[in-house]
């Protein structure tokens, strides 16, 4: 199947596509896009009932068409989230935060990327660093079997 080139307004225009989007995003903000990585958003959304409704395949190839085109990430995460409308923010951002931990690294491009997204979200700067540090303690109780 052939996509043709899009920017991101044209190729994100449901709830379904904007979470799969944002969850590449998260994946891929350190420049490396896994099989692992895939199967993990793959399992979230299955998980989430979003595969009904939702062509995985086709939306990572959207995905990858205007992710160079990238330009303004801050505007990027406020329309993802202006179509989602998440009822349940902390979750979600949890979950974005999770996935930017898939490779057991938080980079500065994807600490910036969250503070973004919390922003986005309207999550408070002491909501975020709560849920950074869960996620990151429970990455190295998974990792390293320590309480």
């Amino acid at each position: 199947m052939q996509i043709k080139k899009m920017n991101y307004q044209e190729a994100v225009s449901t709830q379904e596509a904007a979470i799969s989007h944002l969850f590449f995003h998260c994946c891929f903000n350190d420049n490396e896009f896994s099989d692992a990585e895939l199967k993990t958003i793959s399992d979230k959304l299955v998980t989430a009932g979003l595969h009904n409704n939702l062509n995985f395949k086709e939306e990572v190839i959207k995905y990858r068409t205007y992710r160079m085109e990238l330009t303004d990430e801050e505007a990027y995460l406020q329309h993802l989230v202006s179509i989602i409308r998440p009822t349940n923010e902390l979750a979600l951002y949890s979950y974005c935060l999770e996935l930017c931990l898939g490779d057991g690294f938080l980079g500065p491009s994807e600490e910036t990327m969250l503070r973004q997204l919390g922003d986005a979200m309207d999550i408070n700067e002491a909501q975020q660093e709560v849920i950074s540090k869960l996620m990151v303690q429970r990455k190295v109780v998974e990792s390293q079997k320590l309480f």
